[in-house]
C-alpha cells in the first residue's frame, strides 16, 4: 500500500487555513481531492462529485481512474457516489469482484485495477450536494477507522465548500450591487443632461431616455453612457 504522505490531522489543519478571498470554489474542491489523496489511507485516486439540480460533475479529480469510472455513473444513472451524494451516506464497496448492488459498475471497476470504493455524502446546500469518492486498488483497502476518518474530513470538507460558496455567492452579489450602483450613477447624469436641455422634470427626463432605449433596442444604461459621453466631449 502506498505510504501516505501526509498526516490526517495536518490535512484537517489544512483545510482549515483556505483562504476564500484567494481560492475559487474549484479550486476547493481539487484542494480537498488532493488532501484526501495523501491522507486518508488506502485511498490511490480521489474524486469529488458535485449534483447541481440533476446533473452530475466531477468538479476535481486526481487521476483518470476516477474520472472513468465516475463518469460511467454519471452516463448509468446509478452508481455509489451519485448514491451517496443524492442521500447523504457513507457506501463502501468492499470488494468490487463480489459487489452485488451495482454489479455492472462494480465489474467495470474491477477491470480499470480498483478492487474497493468509498463515497461520502457532502450535504451543502439544498440546490447543490456531492460526495467525495474513495478508489482503492486492493479489496478492503478502508478499514472502519479509515471510514470514520474519511466522514470527519468530509465534514471538513463540506464546511469549506460551503464557506466558498457562500463568499463566491457574495461576491458575486457585491459585483453586481456595484454594477447596479454605476448603472444608476449614470442615468441620473443622463437624466440631468436632458432635463437641462429640456427643461422638463425627472420623470419627463426618464421618459425620453426610456424610449430612446426601445426605438433603438439598446439597454438603458447603454443610451445613458452614450448620452453623457457625448456632452463630456463636447464641453472639452
Amino acid at each position: 500500500m502506498t505510504p501516505l504522505s501526509l498526516d490526517p490531522h495536518d490535512a484537517l489543519a489544512e483545510l482549515g487555513r483556505i483562504r476564500l478571498d484567494e481560492v475559487g470554489v474549484d479550486e476547493v474542491l481539487q484542494l480537498i481531492a488532493d488532501l484526501a489523496g495523501r491522507s486518508l489511507r488506502g485511498a490511490h485516486e480521489v474524486s469529488v462529485t458535485l449534483l447541481r439540480g440533476a446533473v452530475p460533475h466531477s468538479i476535481a479529480v486526481t487521476g483518470d481512474v476516477a474520472l472513468l469510472l465516475d463518469e460511467w455513473q454519471y452516463r448509468q444513472a446509478h452508481g455509489p457516489c451519485l448514491d451517496a451524494a443524492v442521500t447523504g451516506d457513507t457506501l463502501v464497496v468492499a470488494d468490487t469482484a463480489t459487489e452485488e448492488r451495482w454489479p455492472a459498475w462494480a465489474a467495470r471497476a474491477a477491470d480499470a485495477g480498483v478492487g474497493s470504493t468509498l463515497a461520502v455524502g457532502l450535504p451543502i446546500q439544498e440546490a447543490v450536494v456531492g460526495a467525495l469518492n474513495l478508489y482503492g486498488t486492493t479489496p478492503r483497502a478502508f478499514d472502519a477507522d479509515t471510514v470514520e476518518l474519511a466522514r470527519t474530513f468530509a465534514a471538513y470538507a463540506a464546511v469549506a465548500l460551503a464557506n466558498a460558496h457562500l463568499y463566491s455567492s457574495a461576491t458575486t452579489l457585491a459585483e453586481q450591487m456595484r454594477a447596479a450602483m454605476e448603472s444608476r450613477a449614470v442615468i441620473e447624469q443622463a437624466k440631468g443632461i436632458i432635463m437641462g436641455q429640456r427643461r422638463c422634470t425627472a420623470d419627463e427626463a426618464f421618459g425620453i431616455l426610456a424610449k430612446l432605449s426601445q426605438d433603438t433596442n439598446r439597454r438603458l444604461r447603454d443610451v445613458a453612457a452614450a448620452l453623457v459621453g457625448r456632452a463630456t466631449a463636447g464641453s472639452r
